[in-house]
């Protein structure tokens, strides 16, 4: 099967490069973000060419020399751009094999490929008396090779298994290290933040660019023109630039602009420059406000029959005499709360040059985010190079293609200088997109076998994406706000073939004869909104391993034998598999320790990631006090062919920290002026003191494709907390997050039943 990565782009020469070192160079149109994906495509390549990683180069991604392989999310790095390395690598070591076959006279499947030399097998041939010639790539790869369409049966080429003589595949668990983690640690990496621009006639210079909270907003005229007086006034700086909303700053160093910034963000605090007015929903109720907004709905699933055999139809359900649970739960508005900062680097040259502007950044879509930059700036994108540089790893869409525009807007002032461009922590905080608040209700009923029978799962919520290079117009905040501004961008779900967005997990992965899933999409966007890590599935996920729970208690059933129980499927014998690990791992059929302190709870959930992805289940140990505090986490994760366990573990561990971050401490404070949660005290994340004991398992999958690490973790790891709180307390939490607030509210609203016969307001 073609990897979708290789229909747009065929060749071997859009995907490996022969160095003039000789060295093997790899192309991929998916970004590092620190989550060491790079990596693991090397480890890819390498394996396939039969040479050590240390002679695979990863060419960092461009859109001069890299495929497009639009954004880099939905943790398909490895599924899309791994599968298509792999057939490109395999291919190249095959065409190999062939040349060096057809020079010797001997058939392919007499020729070895070890440490990157071609050499024939026969008996007799390739002995100490007789030598036969080897060869590597560079001697066996000629120019015409290189335009060959990539054929991908040769990944599975039989005579390829030749190649380990006898030897096992590498091992994902002892992998050569990545080569970037030492100087990470050591503080050597060279970031984005860290870039100066060599080579250039004219030194680099800094930006900013200073815009109301709110996306739209009524300018204070005779405050501005008094503040860019006094600003053009100031040494140096180098140009001051109004247009519509935005005023902007060019100046010499950083350290005059970052006096600058905190001048006008103070008095912006103050209402000083611009009149905001956005809608700002209460927060102690959510899920009226969403639901009062106009909506787009959608039926996702629906195997619902008209009327079943007990003769209740439909939307007039009453199986009263059967276990049902009817709750709904919900996830206010989330900050991407990177701690590096967004920063960009630009320089724009005049004339009939190519290109006309270059741009450096940490976007995780380097086309996308090319194309709306063209689209901007009225140019040809061919006009405009992106180079992806790492920066703050980020995991959904956050301010990197913003601070982009404002380099590339600000560079068409000074030609020929680069400028660089570095948000303060109360831009990042305050005008990155953020994840859009949900709503989600379940209705579920037993049969009389005490198996599930119905489930209604209903999501409210924005859609999940606002992404450049997705539009008819840019999708960038900044040209959102010029002079001639184009129209803002209404954020929308993805297809479901890909996951979806707010609908993404809403259904359950278990058997249910009857289940209907339907989502409703918010049309209006107060505040911007876009992609975060998982996108909906953590909410999803948390109201259904809940309601799963939940249901389990009502049979006085262990929540372990009530999700296998419905597992039943041939599917579903690796979901089975992960949960029975992970409760084996934390020894959940063992009684609750004698020494527990008062408080201990202990919770199980489970999903499999868009239901199509990675399968994932956690157990969480915590202690509910005075506020929740994690004690420990149990991970199982069946990822198929792995191909870098140390990264695939990462990537877990560091999805479901993030999620109980979410779980415990994240909530957006917005206000008509805009988002007010723009520093670390009032957007408080959970800390290093509050991180719990990790253990994490990967399942044997050497015979099943590779799926992705990065999301797989976070919907099972907050419905795992929301469970271990009920083990804890016996109440029901359903508003995330769980501070000790929200907890007192559902410990008031908890009229002392599991069972819930009307939606929590909790």
């Amino acid at each position: 099967m073609t990897p979708e990565s290789l229909k747009a782009q065929p060749l071997l020469r859009q995907w490996l490069a022969l160095g003039p070192d000789g060295r093997v160079q790899a192309f991929s149109g998916k970004v590092d973000l620190g989550q060491g994906i790079s990596h693991a495509l090397r480890l890819i390549v390498a394996e396939e060419l039969r040479l050590a990683p240390e002679q695979i180069d990863m060419v960092p991604a461009s859109t001069q020399l890299s495929p497009d392989e639009a954004v880099t999310s939905g943790s398909l790095s490895v599924q899309h751009s791994g599968s298509a390395l792999r057939c490109a690598a395999a291919h190249w070591r095959e065409a190999c094999r062939h040349d060096m076959a057809e020079r010797l006279g001997v058939t392919p499947s007499e020729v070895r490929c070890q440490d990157g030399q071609f050499f024939v097998t026969s008996q007799g041939v390739n002995d100490a008396s007789n030598p036969m010639p080897r060869a590597s790539y560079a001697e066996l790869s000629s120019p015409s090779m290189w335009d060959c369409p990539i054929e991908p049966w040769h990944a599975q080429a039989a005579h390829a298994a030749l190649d380990l003589n006898g030897e096992a595949a590498p091992d994902p668990f002892h992998r050569p290290v990545r080569p970037d983690v030492a100087a990470k640690v050591f503080g050597e990496f060279e970031y984005i933040h860290d870039r100066v621009m060599p080579g250039v006639s004219h030194p680099m210079c800094h930006g900013m660019v200073f815009r109301p909270g709110t996306l739209s907003a009524e300018v204070i005229e005779h405050e501005m023109q008094g503040l860019a007086s006094r600003l053009q006034a100031t040494a140096g700086v180098l140009h001051v630039i109004r247009s519509g909303l935005l005023l902007g700053v060019l100046t010499e160093t950083e350290r005059v602009l970052g006096t600058i910034a905190q001048t006008v963000e103070e008095g912006a605090a103050q209402g000083q420059f611009w009149r905001c007015d956005a809608q700002v929903p209460d927060p102690l109720d959510l899920a009226g406000w969403l639901k009062k907004q106009n909506l787009n709905t959608t039926v996702v699933v629906d195997t619902s029959p008209q009327a079943d055999a007990d003769g209740y139809e439909d939307g007039n359900k009453d199986c009263s005499q059967h276990p049902r649970v009817l709750a709904e739960f919900q996830r206010p508005f989330v900050q991407h709360a990177s701690i590096g900062l967004c920063c960009a680097l630009a320089q724009w040259t005049d004339g009939p040059s190519d290109p006309n502007l270059e741009v450096w950044t940490h976007s995780q879509g380097i086309y996308n985010l090319r194309r709306d930059l063209a689209l901007a700036l009225s140019l040809p994108a061919e006009q405009v190079h992106v180079s992806h540089v790492e920066g703050a790893g980020c995991y959904g869409h956050n301010g990197a293609d913003d601070v982009a525009w404002d380099a590339a807007w600000l560079a068409t002032q000074v030609p020929g200088r680069p400028v660089r461009v570095q948000w303060t922590r109360q831009a990042e905080l305050g005008h990155a997109p953020l994840a859009p608040a949900m709503v989600v209700r379940v209705e579920a009923g037993l049969g009389a076998d005490g198996l599930l029978r119905e489930w209604t799962q209903t999501v409210w919520g924005h859609g999940h994406g606002t992404r450049p290079g997705r539009g008819q117009t840019p999708a960038l905040l900044g040209a959102w706000q010029t002079a001639d501004p184009s129209p803002v961008t209404l954020a929308v779900n993805a297809a479901m073939a890909v996951g979806g967005g707010s609908e993404r997990n809403a259904q359950p992965p278990y058997d249910i004869p009857s289940l209907k899933v339907v989502n409703h999409r918010v049309l209006n966007m107060p505040f911007r909104v876009s992609a975060m890590r998982a996108l909906g599935a953590p909410v999803n996920v948390l109201a259904a391993e809940s309601v799963m729970d939940e249901l389990a208690h009502q049979q006085s059933q262990d929540p372990l034998a009530f999700r296998l129980a419905h597992l039943s499927g041939p599917d579903h014998a690796r979901a089975a598999a992960v949960l029975q690990k992970a409760a084996d791992m934390a020894g959940w059929a063992q009684a609750k320790p004698d020494n527990a302190p008062e408080g201990w709870g202990r919770g199980l959930a489970y999903a499999r990631y868009k239901n199509t992805g990675a399968f994932c289940a956690v157990v969480v140990e915590l202690v509910v006090a005075e506020k929740v505090k994690l004690h420990k986490l149990w991970m199982v994760a069946d990822l198929g062919h792995v191909v870098d366990a140390d990264g695939a573990i990462n990537q877990l561990e560091g999805g479901a920290l993030q999620a109980a971050s979410w779980a415990l401490c994240e909530a957006a404070q917005l206000s008509p002026q805009g988002i007010t949660s723009n520093d670390w005290t009032r957007y408080p994340i959970l800390k290093f003191s509050d991180m719990p004991e990790v253990s994490v398992a990967l399942m044997p999958g050497a015979d099943h494709a590779s799926l992705g690490a990065g999301e797989c973790s976070s919907g099972p790891t907050c419905a795992a907390i929301a469970n271990a709180i009920f083990d804890a307390i016996g109440v029901r939490v359903r508003s995330m997050p769980f501070t000790p607030d929200n907890l007192m509210r559902a410990i008031d609203n908890d009229d002392g039943s599991d069972a819930t016969t009307q939606p929590s307001t909790s």
